[in-house]
């Protein structure tokens, strides 16, 4: 019903934002990520909306890019999951971390979000873990990681693997499998390659 509300920040609160477009207020509920992103009030921003319609309420629920959004609908579209947990589980991990999460099969790391038990982040895996794009495994976006310089290392590896031919999935596992090994790109990828072709 709304693909988009775009407008003046009117007030921020610690899991939804207002923005007061055309005269009318929209409570929003977002991510902590599209929180941190979104400007101060007083400032115009624009948020990418899905209406949750259920027998005893409606909720506005916002994302600040695209991508977050679609991954958003692919997290409600499995059993179990409903709007307010594939929220909390865009706010614990950002698109690109879910994305790798994913495709590599980490339940551990899909189980430490709010609400996710390890049975359901495993359905999860199994479910989400062939749509994920190559644009979600390269792409960083909004995020709220503290660890930025060593997730743009990894992102750049990934992106370098894909270069050589290597599928999306094979890179994010590759590079996932040495995380924390390297900080730089170039020890990444040195890591990763060698691991992909058995060290040789």
């Amino acid at each position: 019903m709304y693909a988009h509300i775009e407008g003046t920040v009117s007030e921020k609160n610690a899991d939804s934002i207002v923005i007061d477009a055309g005269g009318v207020g929209y409570e929003i509920s977002a991510s902590a990520a599209t929180l941190s992103s979104c400007p101060p009030t007083g400032e115009r921003a624009k948020l990418y909306t899905y209406l949750s319609v259920r027998e005893d309420a409606m909720e506005l629920f916002g994302f600040r890019t695209r991508e977050e959004k679609r991954m958003f609908l692919r997290l409600i579209g499995v059993s179990g999951i409903g709007p307010r947990t594939a929220l909390g589980v865009l706010s614990a991990l950002s698109v690109h971390d879910l994305s790798v999460a994913l495709v590599t099969g980490d339940a551990q790391a899909l189980a430490r979000a709010p609400g996710i038990g390890k049975k359901t982040a495993q359905r999860l895996v199994l479910e989400l873990k062939d749509k994920v794009t190559d644009e979600e495994l390269t792409s960083s976006g909004p995020s709220v990681s503290v660890r930025p310089a060593a997730d743009s290392a990894e992102t750049e590896a990934i992106e370098a693997l894909m270069a050589l031919g290597y599928p999306a999935s094979d890179a994010a596992k590759a590079v996932s499998a040495v995380a924390g090994q390297a900080a730089k790109t170039d020890e990444i990828l040195r890591l990763a390659l060698r691991g992909m072709t058995g060290g040789r």
